[in-house]
């Protein structure tokens, strides 16, 4: 499932990332489900892109 808006989101991505880290959580994760067909695949792409972002930009969580 393709999470259209980041209130489509799991509630505990909701609440533990700010809005701007739910964004590159979504875009990861619909990009990476396209790709691989895979939710668990897509989630974990997607919270590597996450850690990517806070390595480069800091916290933001």
């Amino acid at each position: 499932m393709l999470y259209k808006s980041n209130q489509d989101l799991p509630l505990e991505i909701r609440t533990r990332l700010s809005e701007t880290y739910q964004d590159v959580y979504r875009a990861a994760y619909n990009s990476a489900l396209h790709w691989y067909g895979e939710a668990a695949k897509a989630h974990q792409v997607a919270l590597s892109a996450v850690k990517m972002q806070l390595a480069v930009h800091g916290s933001g969580v």
